[in-house]
């Protein structure tokens, strides 16, 4: 894992390095897509979108009404032997993302890419050799990274606030059971997901913000060693479809048809001794969009449960009380993390606040855009690169192992620095 960018570019974008021209962008998944147009509106002077791609033409008509000149394809072949296209946003269905992006790097194009990087190791690899083969930025738009107490954490475990890192926690929940289907019942791409495999399949919201967490607080040589995983049965799901489609509906009657659980676990222990819970789940419950832990030897951290509520921090020294039960101490207790805004913000927020605030994801849309576009610029590896992505989607295959050998240890691959 490369190290973390800890600053703002100021620098316009470019297709190449030294150059002061907008990256030519193309956005490949037209529907995804527009959910970058705030973040794109406000770096026009770095990013300018000169295509886009869809199988929907009326996706492409939205586009073309927005943006009379960009150019509009229905297939991404067509939109590859594009010359004006400098770069890729890839907001397409996870399963074709390895292929996709494999695909622009060897026809000469920058690549960001939605998450996860890819499905399988094999699939893991070839982009890691291609990205060094062509040379090309590639960066995963891993937008959890981002937010802004995300970001701040990382900042304050830096610092060393936190002392030496111990356990990690990062979760993904969210009901997403109304996304798994069309209307008439047929299993969208996340469906077909879920209906596949068993395995923790989205890892990278859980992974990204706690890996870049352990670089910063433990140093890049603490590394993810090994791996073991469980998941539970689905009956949130089935009772779901029983409901909207009937108790026919196979993914309501049939136990063997949601092979991928409700809830998934993944336990991973670092080559520090570092331990972290990995935890994605999409039972019914109201949505907390973030959902993070870190424990030091000198302080904690808890991300918000729900919207009315701030972050915690602890910080031994910082924050009130000692943590020992000793006689005559005042007890710990903890502080909102935005108290410490003012000395330990992130670089990045503290810049651009008022810009991210209006983008999607938490802010983190408008970066992981700022980043990529940046780093073509300057001729460097962007802040999530390709190592760093396929170490945090591996978990994907990792965790499909495991939970096929009854929560087996697996050995994380090295794919060097």
């Amino acid at each position: 894992m490369t190290e973390p960018a800890m600053s703002s570019a100021t620098s316009a974008g470019s297709a190449s390095a030294g150059s002061t021209k907008p990256v030519r962008l193309a956005v490949v998944g037209g529907r995804r897509g527009q959910s970058f147009h705030r973040s794109l509106d406000r770096l026009a002077d770095k990013a300018h979108v000169v295509a886009v791609c869809d199988l929907d033409e009326n996706v492409l008509r939205e586009w073309r009404n927005r943006l009379p000149d960009v150019s509009a394809y229905l297939r991404y072949e067509d939109l590859l032997e594009d010359a004006e296209v400098d770069a890729v946003l890839l907001a397409t269905p996870l399963q074709l993302h390895a292929t996709q992006a494999i695909a622009a790097l060897r026809a000469g194009r920058h690549v960001l890419s939605e998450v996860t990087a890819a499905r399988t190791l094999e699939e893991c690899w070839e982009l890691v050799e291609t990205v060094d083969q062509t040379g090309r930025t590639y960066m995963m738009a891993e937008n959890y990274c981002f937010m802004r107490p995300n970001l701040m954490v990382e900042n304050m475990a830096a610092q060393g606030l936190f002392g030496e890192l111990t356990h990690l926690e990062g979760g993904y929940i969210h009901d997403t059971r109304s996304l798994l289907h069309h209307p008439d019942g047929s299993l969208t791409w996340r469906g077909e997901l879920r209906a596949g495999l068993d395995s923790i399949s989205y890892p990278t919201h859980s992974m990204g913000p706690v890996a870049r967490w352990l670089r910063a607080g433990n140093g890049p040589d603490d590394r993810f060693e090994v791996l073991t995983a469980f998941t539970s049965d689905s009956p949130g799901k089935r009772r779901y479809f029983g409901q909207r489609f009937g108790a026919d509906h196979p993914a309501a009657r049939l136990r063997e048809y949601w092979q991928q659980g409700d809830s998934g676990t993944a336990l991973i222990h670092t080559t520090k001794g570092v331990v972290v819970t990995i935890r994605v789940d999409s039972s019914p419950r109201p949505h907390n969009m973030t959902h993070y832990g870190l424990q030091g030897s000198r302080g904690a951290y808890l991300s918000a449960r729900h919207d009315g509520e701030d972050p915690l921090v602890w910080i031994e020294g910082l924050s009130p009380g000692a943590s020992e039960s000793l006689p005559g101490q005042e007890p710990a207790r903890w502080d909102s993390l935005w108290k410490h805004a003012p000395e330990y913000e992130h670089p990045l927020w503290r810049e651009r606040l008022a810009d991210a605030l209006d983008a999607g994801h938490g802010g983190g849309d408008f970066f992981v855009i700022d980043e990529f576009v940046t780093a073509i610029s300057e001729g460097r590896p962007p802040a999530v690169d390709v190592r760093d992505a396929v170490t945090w989607s591996c978990v994907a295959a990792l965790s499909a192992e495991s939970i096929a050998g009854g929560g087996k240890p697996i050995s994380f691959p090295d794919f060097g620095k």
